[in-house]
């Protein structure tokens, strides 16, 4: 078609069609020896067609006689009388869809010029289409015509596996958060005494710690999304289940609630694998710092709307509520979640080519190298490094409302509230911090002196905060402090969390599930160490472990982590 093939070969003009379709031509039409070509018709409101052919040479010299590429100038498009049809932009602009409807345009003059040492076309070529019909239309060219994606088509896929896991990791910590307020009037109707309340809550932490690297074997061999699908369904189910289990007798809620930390545990190492698979590396401090500002933020809101709940509804209805919405993020994570962009159907070829940066998508592993894994330093500064780390972080998050009340002299009330701003102060400071060490690599900056720049801030600044508790006069200066820690801290998730990605991608899981473990263990130890030093002691005595744990973590992970690949 010699008008279709100068339209399309220079993506002149688009069009919407009276159904709201916006129509594409497609980039290039072929012509064959002694092929006939014409112009696509058209149809009106009232059914007629018009039909005009060309000589099959206009074609030939259209698309490949010229020597230079043929420009198209419009001047103007008129109003069809009979649909409400416009011109919108540039062809290249449009979506993929194949539009089958066949759409027309009133135009009112065009000129065509051809730079050619053969050739000089002008407005001849169109004109002669009026006068073979008396009119000024011009058709569209029939063909592959394609229609615009909504936005939310078009947002990056990866970015979607982001804001899924996101949503896990706030459902995880409101359903574990849940319980420390619920516990209080539980209690009362079980007649429960300190012992057995310490008790069952302690049980979370039996499940949790079996399954991190359980948890990172699963997800480094299955892959991300089954593992974390798979933790979110059973501590859903878990934290429905708990009021039939407390009402059955205490056995039955030590049990859940160690199911449900199964769970959970496996949560950050199947997050940790996909996101390995998913996000670039110059995404990925800003991505993990989003997804785990989720946990925060997860606290918060279990710590905001339990009270409201169990005043209106009973305790029981905090497990309900809170469970119930794991069924919806599933159906979500089922429907738009993949473990790898090369099991995304629909993923681009940009994308994908900017997720793997020219390598190609490696298959999960089938065999876990642990005598390769345990040997490299930098994996053992992960170790240390998140044991030093989480002992004060465990602390703060722990002990701070018998810190309000017994030290700045708070109320129940006043301690639950502020115990809320230091995880809206890692809430916020996390994504800073993603946002810094992203740019410093985008800048040129390596990885390892990123991560160890944002691993010294989280590990220097809570230990600078923390000491100066002992200096302030104010409760207002106090939980400033606090707060300052906690905010400095959050900088961590850029440092050792995005440090398993660098050093051994494929085992990204396995990696957060070992370093994870001895977390788990320092929150455990720790809690119980600051019992028994304040048994013996003061809270200045508390903070100083915590500190010298912190000096220790900042010259390991300076002198033996790297942000370069060791594990292939």
């Amino acid at each position: 078609m010699a008008i279709g093939s100068l339209i399309s070969s220079r993506n002149f003009g688009s069009f919407i069609g009276s159904a709201g379709k916006v129509c594409q031509t497609e980039q290039s039409i072929s012509y064959g020896k002694g092929e006939r070509s014409g112009i696509a018709t058209a149809t009106f409101a009232h059914r007629s067609i018009f039909y005009q052919k060309f000589h099959s040479r206009m074609a030939i010299a259209f698309t490949s006689r010229f020597s230079c590429s043929p420009s198209i100038q419009q001047r103007s498009v008129g109003r069809c009388e009979c649909f409400s049809c416009y011109s919108v932009g540039n062809w290249s602009q449009l979506s993929r869809r194949q539009c089958l409807h066949i759409e027309y345009v009133k135009v009112n003059r065009m000129r065509a010029y051809y730079k050619s040492e053969e050739y000089d076309i002008t407005e001849a070529a169109v004109d002669s289409l009026k006068s073979a019909e008396g009119s000024a239309e011009a058709v569209l060219v029939e063909g592959n015509l394609q229609e615009t994606s909504p936005w939310w088509q078009q947002f990056p896929k990866r970015w979607v596996i982001v804001l899924l896991c996101f949503m896990a990791f706030l459902l995880c910590n409101m359903d574990r958060v849940n319980m420390s307020i619920a516990i209080l009037p539980m209690s009362q109707e079980f007649n429960w005494n300190s012992a057995t309340v310490g008790l069952i809550q302690s049980s979370f932490f039996w499940g949790y710690l079996m399954t991190q690297i359980i948890g990172g074997i699963w997800a480094d061999k299955l892959g991300g999304k089954l593992v974390l699908g798979f933790g979110v369904v059973w501590w859903s189910a878990a934290t429905i289940l708990t009021p039939i289990a407390a009402r059955l007798g205490l056995p039955f809620l030590l049990m859940m609630r160690a199911f449900m930390g199964i769970g959970e545990g496996v949560a950050m190492p199947a997050m940790n694998n996909i996101l390995s698979k998913w996000i670039p590396v110059s995404e990925r401090s800003r991505s993990l710092a989003l997804v785990y500002s989720g946990m925060y933020l997860g606290s918060v809101t279990g710590l905001a709307f339990s009270p409201i709940l169990i005043h209106k509804f009973g305790w029981p209805s905090v497990f309900y509520a809170f469970g119930s919405l794991g069924s919806i993020w599933f159906a979500l994570w089922l429907r738009k979640a993949y473990s790898s962009p090369k099991d995304d159907p629909d993923l681009c070829a940009e994308e994908k080519k900017l997720i793997l940066g020219g390598s190609t998508a490696k298959e999960p592993v089938s065999v876990i190298p642990w005598k390769l894994i345990l040997s490299k330093a930098p994996v053992w500064a992960l170790i240390v490094s998140h044991f030093c780390h989480n002992w004060g972080t465990f602390i703060l998050l722990t002990w701070m409302p018998t810190y309000y009340n017994q030290v700045l002299k708070f109320n129940l009330t006043e301690s639950g509230l502020f115990c809320v701003l230091p995880w809206l102060t890692m809430a916020v400071f996390a994504n800073i911090g993603g946002w810094i060490a992203d740019t410093l690599v985008s800048k040129g900056l390596s990885i390892t002196a990123v991560r160890k720049i944002m691993q010294s801030i989280g590990f220097l600044g809570p230990a600078f905060f923390l000491t100066q508790l002992s200096h302030v006069r104010t409760p207002a200066m106090a939980v400033l402090c606090m707060a300052c820690s906690q905010g400095s801290d959050a900088f961590s998730q850029s440092g050792l969390y995005s440090n398993h990605q660098d050093i051994g991608p494929r085992y990204a899981g396995v990696l957060l599930g070992l370093s994870n473990t001895a977390g788990v263990l320092a929150g455990v130890f720790g809690t119980a160490a600051t019992g028994y030093i304040l048994q013996r002691g003061s809270w200045d005595d508390v903070f100083k472990v915590a500190v010298v744990l912190y000096i220790i973590g900042t010259l390991v992970w300076n002198i033996f982590s790297t942000g370069e690949k060791i594990l292939d």
